[in-house]
C-alpha cells in the first residue's frame, strides 16, 4: 500500500444515493462539519446523484433540513457550503444517467488541467456492482485521482464478499478503494490504541495472564422501525457483529503495529482476526423482539414487509476465542441487538482476582476484581474500577471505586467527518482492507450458514421490546 496521497485542488465529491437516509442524516451534515472547520479543499465541489427528479432548490432543502443553525455565523457558513453543491438526476437509468453525471463533472472541470473525483456509494448492496462498473467506464478521472468509498455491508457471507471484491478488481486499485465502517471514525474507538500502547501500566497486563474475560456490547433501545424489510435480510450479526463489533475486537486484541501507517495497522488487525476461531452455534444465543409489555411498541414481525414466520435474529450473544499466545483461554463475550433496554456501545475488560486482595476480605465481603469500562457511546468515557479504603474514623473497610476519565472535549468530531477527511487525504488506516474483511467473514460465516439453513429449523427466542 502506497503512502497517503492527499487530494487538494480541483476535487469533486459525488454522493451516489444523495436522496437517501445516509446522505441526509450523516454525509451532508458531516461535510458541513468539515466546511465549518475549514477542512474541505478550497474549491471542492459536491455533486448529489440519485434516481429522483428534483430541482436544485429541492436538493438544497435536503442538505439543509438536518442542520441546526446555532448562530448567524452557522447560517452564513451553510450558504457558503451550499454554493459547492449541485444535483444530477439519474432517473433515465443506465448509460444516459452516467452520461449526465460525466457531463456535470466535465463542466465543473472546465479550464483545469486535472480533476480529482471521489465517489461515495451510499447505495443498496443490490445495485452496487453495476454502479461501480458504470462509474469506472463513464466517470473515472483520466487526468487526476479517482477513489470509491464503499459502505457496509460488504457482502452477506465470505463467498459473496469475495465475489464483490472480484467485481471491483478489474476497475479499481486497492489504494483507490475505501471500505467505510463508521465505528472506526468514533473518537473512543480511535483512542483504544493509545490507551493500550501509550500506557505501560496497561500494556503490561493486557494478556491472558491478567484478564479473565472481555465483553463488547452494541445495543439499541430502538427497533427496526421503517427498516424491517432491510433488517430481515441481514439480522444483528451481519448488521453489527461481523463489522462494527469485530473491528473493535481487532483493535482491542491486536499486537503493536510496526507503525501507525495504514499498511502496518491493517496487517496487525487482519493477523489477530486470523487467530480467532469461528463462532460456534453452541456458544450462541439469538433472539427476536416481540411487542413491548405495554403493547405500545410493535413486534419485529409487525413491521411492514416482514413475514410472520421470520427467523431473523434481532439479538445475538456469542462467545469467541482467539487462540494465540496472548489471548489463549480468554472468552470474548460479544453482544448486539435492537429493542433492548438502552442504547449503549461499551467494552468491559474484566481482570482476574488479585491473590493479594484476600488480606482485605471480611467474613461477609471479598473485594471485587478490577474492571476497565470503555464507553464508546453515548457520553464517551473510560472508567477503571479499583479497590481502596473508604475514609472512616471507625474500622477501615476497603471498597471499589471508579477512576473516571469521562471525555470533556467541547466538541468531538462526528465519525463521518473523520472518515470523509481520511478519504480526501488518502489515509486508509481507518479503511477496512480486503484481508481484514476476509478474516472477519471467516469468523461469522459458519454460524450464519447454520442459522440460515431451513433444515436446521433454528428459531430465535422471543423477548419483549425494551427488555
Amino acid at each position: 500500500m502506497s503512502a497517503p496521497h492527499e487530494i487538494g485542488k480541483n476535487t469533486v465529491l459525488v454522493i451516489l444515493g444523495a436522496s437517501g437516509d445516509l446522505a441526509k442524516k450523516k454525509l451532508f451534515p458531516a461535510l458541513f462539519g468539515l466546511e465549518r472547520r475549514c477542512l474541505l479543499p478550497t474549491d471542492c465541489k459536491i455533486v448529489g446523484f440519485a434516481p429522483d427528479e428534483m430541482s436544485h432548490d429541492d436538493f438544497l432543502s435536503i442538505i439543509k433540513s438536518p442542520i441546526k443553525l446555532e448562530s448567524p455565523r452557522f447560517a452564513e457558513q451553510l450558504e457558503q457550503f451550499c454554493q459547492r453543491c449541485s444535483y444530477v438526476s439519474g432517473h433515465e437509468g443506465g448509460e444516459k444517467s452516467f452520461g449526465a453525471l460525466r457531463e456535470r463533472l466535465e463542466q465543473l472541470g472546465t479550464g483545469r488541467k486535472e480533476q480529482n473525483r471521489l465517489f461515495y456509494m451510499a447505495l443498496p448492496p443490490s445495485i452496487f456492482t453495476g454502479m461501480q462498473e458504470g462509474l469506472r467506464k463513464h466517470c473515472y478521472s483520466e487526468k487526476g485521482m479517482s477513489r470509491i468509498i464503499i459502505e457496509k455491508p460488504f457482502g452477506h457471507d465470505l463467498e459473496s464478499s469475495r465475489e464483490l471484491q472480484r467485481a471491483l478488481d478489474p476497475n479499481w486499485r486497492e489504494d483507490e478503494i475505501f471500505r467505510v465502517d463508521h465505528y472506526l471514525g468514533k473518537e473512543v474507538v480511535n483512542n483504544l490504541l493509545v490507551l493500550r500502547f501509550g500506557n505501560e501500566v496497561l500494556g503490561a497486563i493486557w494478556n491472558a495472564k491478567h484478564i479473565d474475560n472481555i465483553e463488547i456490547s452494541i445495543t439499541e433501545a430502538g427497533g427496526a422501525e421503517g427498516r424491517g424489510s432491510y433488517f430481515n435480510g441481514v439480522g444483528a450479526i451481519r448488521d453489527v457483529m461481523q463489522n462494527h463489533l469485530t473491528q473493535i475486537l481487532a483493535l482491542l486484541t491486536m499486537e503493536r503495529p510496526k507503525s501507525f501507517s495504514a499498511n502496518d495497522l491493517c496487517a496487525e488487525k487482519a493477523r489477530v482476526l486470523d487467530w480467532m476461531l469461528p463462532i460456534e452455534h453452541v456458544n450462541t444465543i439469538i433472539g427476536q423482539y416481540g411487542k413491548s409489555s405495554d403493547g405500545e411498541k410493535p413486534a419485529f414481525q409487525d413491521e411492514e414487509d416482514v413475514p410472520d414466520d421470520s427467523r431473523c435474529a434481532t439479538f445475538c450473544a456469542a462467545v469467541g476465542y482467539i487462540e494465540n499466545e496472548r489471548w489463549s483461554g480468554v472468552p470474548f463475550l460479544l453482544k448486539a441487538g435492537k429493542a433492548l433496554n438502552e442504547s449503549l456501545t461499551e467494552i468491559k475488560v474484566n481482570f482476574k482476582p488479585s491473590t493479594n486482595a484476600a488480606i482485605f476480605a471480611t467474613p461477609t465481603q471479598s473485594l471485587p476484581s478490577n474492571t476497565m469500562t470503555i464507553r464508546v457511546q453515548p457520553s464517551e468515557a473510560v472508567f477503571l474500577r479499583i479497590n481502596t479504603f473508604v475514609p472512616s474514623l471507625k474500622a477501615q473497610q476497603a471498597s471499589a471505586m471508579d477512576l473516571d476519565l469521562t471525555y470533556h472535549s467541547p466538541e468531538i468530531p462526528e465519525a463521518y467527518e473523520v472518515l470523509l477527511l481520511d478519504a480526501l487525504k488518502g489515509d486508509e488506516a481507518r479503511s477496512v482492507r480486503r484481508d481484514e474483511l476476509d478474516a472477519s467473514w471467516k469468523i461469522w460465516t459458519p454460524l450464519l450458514h447454520f442459522l440460515d439453513d431451513d433444515n436446521a429449523k433454528i428459531r430465535p427466542r422471543g423477548y419483549a421490546y425494551g427488555e
